[in-house]
Parts: structure tokens; C-alpha cells; sequence
């Protein structure tokens, strides 16, 4: 039964990223006024589906000259790291129980950032070189911001697992308490996952498509599932950390919606950032917030236990 309910979990997180690459092209086609995709099925509902149909029967593209290997072997590594991200989910029914489901968090996300090295390095494509180390530097970057609001709560709730935010906001939500933190967490979510405004590594203007230009076919297709798969991740894990975890309640997915819809909100309305302004805001902005609340809980803490 173990293997089968971690089946039935990857099976449920691949139709949702379906599903939300749908939404998103209905979303962004009523910010432009227009319909978006309205024709295969109902409403467009059969969509993602031909899509996917589409990708997977197309010619692959082979460049002339690259690692066969690696090249083909990076899409699926990034798509299996993306899935393997789910097991830190605080199941209430211990499906997984990673009492250090913290720091295996921060481990995957950083094996993210070897998958986008490498398709760039690999593709032996001066677009994709450049589109991977603006990804590599912008990724690692805020990773450092990110591992400091997280430890910020581990001093706060005196845990590393993901099941005790459940416990610590019965009553109260983070959110609340740490306003300043949760929209540092939401924008360093956007740059991590390459997400608009901060999709430098995918700069049409003079990038062309970036670090995955020389991928066609089904390894674009992993490439994107391992992206959409992240975003929704994340919305679930904002969720989790600052709007209350309480996992066998509708609510809590309407939450995750609305975080996911809040993604494709800010791609389109805003424009893309300077690249240099991405680097000074993190260093500038992101960083001393998350360290001035990482210094004051780590204070509380000390106040409470000595008091």
C-alpha cells in the first residue's frame, strides 16, 4: 500500500500540473481579452492533453555537436527531483514522515540548480550557456534568502519537520506574524522557479528561449512538467509554512489555487526585472529582512527558554 498511495500521489501531482498549465493559458488569455483555448473539448478542457500528445510524437531536434547522454538524461533528472520534492509533504496519515523534511527541501532545491547548469553547458549553444549561468546565479542566490526564512522557523517552532507548522497555527496564522517574511518567501519562490518577473534565463529578446532552446520534443515537454510541477510545490509549501496546514480541509486547496493563480497573476501584469536589480534585491532587500527575523526569533527563543 505504500508504494501504491506514493503512486497515486505522483499520478494526482501530474494531472494538477495539467491541469494548471490550462488555467494558466485561460488566465492570461482574459488578461489580454481573449479566450484562450477554447476549442478541443469543453471549454478546452482536452487541451493540455493534445498538447502533451503533440510534444511527445514531434521530431526530436539532436545538435551537432553535445554529450548524447546527458543531454537526453538532464530533462528527466530535473522532472524526477521536481517529484521527489513531494515526499516532505506532512501527510496526516504518515504516508512519508521526514522528520527532517527541512533540510530535504533544501537539498532537492539545490540539485535543481546542476539540472539547469547542465542543459545549458551540454547543449553547446552560446544561448542556452548563457540563459543556464544567469538561472545557476539568480537560482543559488535566492536560495540563501529562502534557507533563511526557513531557519528562522526552526528556531521559532523547535522542529524540522513540515507537520509541526500544522500544530503551531491552530489558532494564529504566520502570515500574520511574519507579513514581511511571507512576501520575501513569495517573490524568492518567483526567482527560484524562473517564474515572470524574474524568467531572466528565459529572455526572448536576446536569448532567444534560454538554457532550453536546443530541446524539442518530449525533452521540452520534461523540462516544463518539472517547472509547473515546482510551482505548485511551492504554493502548497507557502501554504503549509504561512497560511495554517490543515491538510484534511477544503480550504486548504482553494489556498493553494489561489497562491498558484497569484504566479500566473504576476506573469501577466508585471515586466521583466533587470537582471542587476534581481541580484541588488536580493542582497539588498530579501536578505537582511530575513536576517533581522532570523536574529529576533532567535532572541524570543532564548528569552522563553531562560525565562
Amino acid at each position: 500500500m505504500y508504494y501504491v498511495n506514493v503512486l497515486i500521489l505522483i499520478l494526482f501531482v501530474l494531472l494538477s500540473v495539467v491541469f494548471l498549465t490550462l488555467f494558466e493559458r485561460k488566465v492570461l488569455g482574459y488578461i489580454q481579452y481573449r479566450k484562450g483555448p477554447n476549442k478541443v473539448g469543453l471549454i478546452g478542457i482536452f487541451q493540455p492533453f493534445s498538447d502533451a500528445i503533440k510534444l511527445f510524437s514531434k521530431e526530436q531536434m539532436i545538435p551537432h555537436m553535445f554529450n548524447f547522454l546527458i543531454y537526453f538524461f538532464c530533462p528527466i533528472f530535473s522532472f524526477f527531483v521536481s517529484l521527489v520534492l513531494w515526499l516532505v509533504f506532512p501527510f496526516l496519515i504518515n504516508l512519508i514522515d521526514f522528520n527532517f523534511g527541512v533540510l530535504f527541501f533544501l537539498c532537492c532545491t539545490s540539485l535543481g540548480v546542476y539540472g539547469v547548469m547542465v542543459f545549458g553547458w551540454f547543449s553547446c549553444s552560446i544561448y542556452s550557456l548563457l540563459g543556464g549561468l544567469r538561472a545557476v546565479a539568480q537560482t543559488i542566490f535566492y536560495e540563501v534568502s529562502l534557507a533563511m526564512i526557513l531557519l528562522s522557523f526552526i528556531f521559532l517552532i523547535g522542529s524540522y519537520s513540515f507537520i509541526d507548522f500544522y500544530y503551531f497555527q491552530c489558532f494564529i496564522w504566520f502570515f500574520f506574524l511574519c507579513f514581511p517574511l511571507s512576501m520575501c518567501w513569495i517573490f524568492s519562490c518567483l526567482a527560484e522557479t524562473n517564474r515572470s518577473p524574474y524568467d531572466f534565463a528565459e529572455g526572448e529578446s536576446e536569448l532567444v528561449s534560454g538554457f532550453n532552446v536546443e530541446y524539442s520534443s518530449s525533452g521540452f515537454a520534461y523540462i516544463f512538467l518539472a517547472e509547473y510541477c515546482s510551482i505548485i510545490f511551492m504554493s502548497v509549501l507557502y501554504v503549509i509554512i504561512f497560511l495554517g496546514c490543515n491538510l484534511d480541509f477544503y480550504l486548504f486547496f482553494l489556498k493553494v489555487s489561489i497562491i498558484c493563480f497569484f504566479f500566473i497573476w504576476v506573469r501577466g501584469t508585471l515586466p521583466r526585472y533587470r537582471y542587476d536589480k534581481l541580484m541588488y534585491m536580493c542582497w539588498k532587500s530579501y536578505l537582511p529582512v530575513s536576517l533581522n527575523y532570523f536574529l529576533f526569533f532567535l532572541g524570543f527563543k532564548c528569552f522563553i527558554i531562560n525565562f
